[in-house]
Parts: structure tokens; sequence; C-alpha cells
């Protein structure tokens, strides 16, 4: 995922909950596969974050010694500064981005 070209608001905003479960036709299905969504988004970005984190990791037990690296404090104020997972997979539903399914209603159709 382009974190740097995120232009999602970091402040939360006020939307219609029916207007938005309308694709779905539950509004606890809706909330269920935006939380699903934001569960992956948490993820990549976590595993994003160790892997670029990894680099500056310091493998001896030295406790004297405290590394003070700006490379690394600006990398995690970055991530710090970017919308929430949740806001961001909001933001996915309301533009189409989600692609979901359930079985239990395509076993019904059958």
């Amino acid at each position: 995922m382009e974190y740097k070209k995120i232009t999602i608001a970091n402040s939360t905003e006020t939307h219609d909950i029916m207007k938005m479960s309308e694709s779905v036709g539950n509004v606890y299905e809706m909330v269920s596969i935006i939380s699903k969504r934001a569960n992956q988004i948490t993820s990549d970005m976590k595993s994003d974050l160790d892997t670029k984190l990894q680099e500056f990791a310091s493998y001896n037990d030295n406790l004297e010694e405290v590394f003070e690296n700006h490379e690394q404090i600006e990398i995690s104020r970055f991530y710090e500064k970017l919308p929430k997972p949740s806001l961001l997979a909001t933001q996915e539903w309301l533009d189409g981005e989600i692609y979901y399914r359930n079985p239990a209603k395509e076993k019904e159709q059958f």
C-alpha cells in the first residue's frame, strides 16, 4: 500500500450508516467487513514498519549504551501520523474498493 499517497483526513467524519450499508443490506455485516479490512491494513502496516525498523536493530545486549538514530525516529513518526486503519477501511468501503463475499448467502441461493 502506498502510504505516502494517502489523502484521508486524520479526524473522524460523520456518515449515514444506513446509506453505507445499502449494498450489503445489514449494518452489522458492513461493520464486520470494514473491521476485517481494518485488521488486514493493520497487519500490513505493522509488517512494513517492522521491516523498515529491522535494519536499525541492535543485537548486542549492552545496557550502558543507548543509541538514538534520527532515521528510526523519523520512520516511527511517519507511521504515527498516518490515519488509523479503521478510517482507511471505511474510506475504501465508501469508494467501493473492498471485495467481500458471504458463503452462507451463496449457499441459500443454490
